[in-house]
C-alpha cells in the first residue's frame, strides 16, 4: 500500500456496504468532527427542555414542589435508562449507525410534539398567580397526557442516540494504532466540552426565552437544533467506520454465567492452555479480539472447562468468560457512582426553586433561575481544559501513565467534591432561611433580598466534579468494556445517570413524608421558606461521605483491563509486533 501503515486496513470495521475501509480514507478526528458537532446542538436541545422543566411544571402545570421535582427526576431517570436498549439493538441487531439514526426520528418526534403541547392553549390549564398552587386549576387527564407523552416519546428515542454517538465517535480511533490510540485519550475530554457547550447554551439563551419570551419558542428552536444536528451527523456518513453487530451482550453474558452454574462441580484446570478457546484467526476473520485467561472471578472459568459437550449453554470460550468477567468486574463501580447521580440531579429541581425565592433583577434585567446551571457549564469546560492540557502532562512525567493519573482516581477526586458540594449547599441554604426569618417572609413565601447568586457556590463545584467525575466514568466505562460490547459499556454511565435520578425521587418522597409525621411541618414544602432544605443537603452530605468510603473499597479489589495502565510506549511495541505478523494479524489481548 502507497502510505504504509496509515493506509491499512481498519480491523473490525466497515463502510455501509460491509466492505473493509482504509485508515486513510475513513476515521479520525475528521469523523469524529461530524459527531462532535452533532452533540453540541443535540445537548442543546435535551437541555433546553430539562433545564428548564420544574419551572414549567410548577408555573405553568400548577404542581407542587415534591411533584414537580419527582416528574422531572423520573422522567431523567427514564431518558438515562433507556439507553440499555438502545445499546442491546446496537450492538444486537441493527449496528450503532442505524440503531441512532432510527432513534433520532422517534425524538424529533416527541420533540415536536413537546412543542406543539406547550404552544396551544387547549393543552395547558388556564394561567394563575396564586401563591398557593392549591387554589389554582390543575391540568386535564388529556393535557397531562399530551405532555407527559411527548416527554416519554422523546425518552425512547434518546435510548438509542445517547449509548451508541458517544461510540460511534470513539470507534473512529483504532486502539493498536499507537498515533490514533494517542489521539482517542483526548477524544472523551473534548466530547464532554461539546456536551457541555451546547448546554451552556441551553442554559443561558433557551432558558432566557422560555421565562421571558415564551416556551412556544424556547421549545421550538432546540426542535429545529435538533433536526439541524441529525443532519450534520448524516453529512459525514462516508467518512465513518462502522462495526458489525456482534450479538446480544446479554445471551453471550447470560451463557458464560448458566455454564459455570451447570458445571459448578467441575474442577478449573491449572494451565489456562487446557481451556477452551477458538482459534486465533477465527477472531481475525470477524476482525474480534481474543482475550487470554484472568485468574479473577475464577469460578467463571468454569464455562470454559472441557466436558465433551459442545452446547453453548455448556461451553463457552475463554474470550466469552473474559468478557463476562469484565462486565461484571464493573458493576461495584457503577454502584458507587449512583449517589453521584443522585446529587447532580438537584441542579434542575432543587437548586431551581431555591432560585426562584431570591431576587433575580439586574437592572432592568431578570434572571432565570435554571440558567445558573450554565455555571456548572462554564466551570466545567475550564476545568476539563486544565485537566487535559495541563494536568496530565504533569502527572504523567510523575505517574507514567498516559492519562496522568487512573480513571478511578480521578472519579475519586469528583466524589470528594460532591461531599464539599453539599456541605456548601446546606450552609447556603440556611443563610437563606435565616435572611427569610430576619424579614418575616416564611409564612408567605415571599422573594428574599439576597441576590440570586448566593447560590454560585454549589452550581460551580458541581461543575468541577463532573470534570474529575462525569469524564472519568464515560471513558472509565467504554474504556474497560470488551470490544464487542462498547455500546453496553457506554450504557453503564447513562443507566448511573438514571437510578441516580430515581433514586432522587424516593429520597425526596420518603423524606418529606417521614418529615411531616407526629405534627411536624417537614423539610420539603411547597413554600421553600417554610422548608428545611439545609437539613436534607445536610443528610446528603453524610450519604456522600458513606459512598465515598464504599468507593475506596470497591477500588482497592478492582483489576484493570491491561491497556488502560500501559503505557504509550509498551503499547506502541505491541504494535511493532502486530506489524511484522501482517495488517491482519489480531493481537491476543486488548
Amino acid at each position: 500500500m502507497e502510505n504504509g501503515l496509515d493506509d491499512c486496513t481498519q480491523d473490525g470495521t466497515v463502510d455501509l456496504k460491509g466492505n473493509p475501509v482504509l485508515r486513510s480514507k475513513r476515521g479520525g478526528w475528521r469523523a469524529c468532527s461530524f459527531v462532535v458537532v452533532y452533540e453540541v446542538f443535540e445537548r442543546m436541545a435535551y437541555y433546553g427542555i430539562s433545564s428548564n422543566l420544574v419551572v414549567y411544571l410548577t408555573t405553568k402545570l400548577h404542581e407542587g414542589t415534591v411533584r414537580s421535582s419527582n416528574n422531572v427526576t423520573n422522567w431523567v431517570g427514564t431518558i438515562w435508562m433507556t439507553p440499555i436498549l438502545g445499546a442491546y439493538v446496537a450492538d444486537a441487531h441493527l449496528g450503532r449507525y442505524w440503531t441512532f439514526l432510527t432513534a433520532s426520528v422517534i425524538y424529533l418526534l416527541g420533540m415536536s410534539l413537546l412543542t406543539l403541547s406547550v404552544s396551544l392553549p387547549a393543552l395547558r390549564p388556564p394561567p394563575c398567580k396564586d401563591v398557593n398552587l392549591d387554589n389554582c386549576r390543575k391540568a386535564s387527564t388529556m393535557q397531562l397526557a399530551v405532555f407527559f407523552g411527548a416527554l416519554y416519546t422523546l425518552a425512547v428515542g434518546t435510548g438509542g442516540t445517547k449509548p451508541n454517538i458517544s461510540t460511534i465517535g470513539a470507534d473512529q480511533f483504532d486502539d493498536f494504532h499507537p498515533k490514533e490510540k494517542a489521539h482517542k485519550l483526548s477524544f472523551f475530554n473534548w466530547w464532554m466540552f461539546s456536551i457541555f457547550f451546547g448546554t451552556l447554551f441551553a442554559n443561558t439563551v433557551l432558558v432566557y426565552i422560555q421565562d421571558n419570551v415564551g416556551w412556544a419558542l424556547g421549545y421550538g428552536l432546540p426542535t429545529l437544533g435538533l433536526l439541524i444536528s441529525v443532519a450534520i451527523f448524516l453529512a459525514g456518513t462516508p467518512f465513518y467506520r462502522h462495526r458489525l453487530p456482534t450479538g446480544s451482550p446479554f445471551t453471550r453474558m447470560a451463557k458464560v454465567i448458566v455454564a459455570a452454574l451447570r458445571k459448578s462441580k467441575v474442577s478449573v484446570p491449572s494451565d489456562p492452555k487446557e481451556l477452551y478457546e477458538l482459534d486465533l484467526e477465527e477472531y481475525a476473520k470477524g476482525g474480534k479480539f481474543r482475550i487470554d485467561s484472568t485468574p479473577t472471578l475464577r469460578f467463571l472459568n468454569k464455562a470454559a472447562v472441557k466436558t465433551g459437550r459442545t452446547d453453548p449453554w455448556m461451553l463457552c470460550s475463554v474470550t466469552q468468560v473474559e468478557e463476562t468477567k469484565q462486565m461484571l468486574r464493573m458493576i461495584p463501580i457503577l454502584i458507587a457512582t449512583f449517589v453521584p447521580s443522585t446529587m447532580i440531579a438537584q441542579i434542575n429541581t432543587l437548586f431551581v426553586k431555591q432560585g426562584t425565592t431570591l431576587d433575580r433583577q439586574i437592572g432592568s434585567f431578570k434572571i432565570p433561575p435554571a440558567s445558573l446551571g450554565g455555571f456548572v457549564t462554564l466551570s466545567m469546560l475550564v476545568c476539563v481544559v486544565i485537566y487535559d492540557r495541563f494536568f496530565v502532562s504533569i502527572a504523567r512525567r510523575w505517574t507514567k501513565n498516559p492519562r496522568g493519573i487512573t480513571l478511578l482516581q480521578r472519579m475519586g477526586i469528583g466524589l470528594v467534591f460532591h461531599i464539599i458540594i453539599m456541605i456548601a449547599a446546606s450552609l447556603i441554604e440556611r443563610h437563606r432561611l435565616s435572611v427569610a426569618r430576619e424579614h418575616g417572609l416564611v409564612e408567605n413565601g415571599g422573594q428574599i433580598p439576597l441576590t440570586i447568586f448566593i447560590l454560585l457556590p454549589q452550581f460551580v463545584l458541581m461543575g468541577v466534579a463532573d470534570a474529575f467525575l462525569e469524564v472519568a466514568k464515560l471513558e472509565f466505562f467504554y474504556d474497560q468494556a470488551p470490544e464487542s460490547m462498547k455500546s453496553l459499556g457506554t450504557s453503564y454511565s447513562t443507566t448511573s445517570l438514571g437510578i441516580g435520578n430515581f433514586l432522587s425521587s424516593f429520597l425526596l418522597s420518603t423524606v418529606s413524608d417521614i418529615t411531616k409525621k407526629h405534627g411536624h411541618r417537614g423539610w420539603i414544602l411547597n413554600n421553600l421558606n417554610a422548608s428545611h432544605l439545609d437539613y436534607y443537603y445536610a443528610f446528603f452530605a453524610i450519604l456522600n461521605f458513606l459512598n465515598f468510603i464504599f468507593f475506596l473499597i470497591v477500588n482497592r479489589f478492582y483489576v484493570y483491563k491491561a491497556e488502560v495502565s500501559d503505557s504509550m510506549e509498551v503499547l506502541a511495541e505491541e504494535l511493532k509486533g502486530m506489524t511484522l505478523t501482517g495488517p491482519n494479524q489480531v493481537s491476543s489481548h486488548e
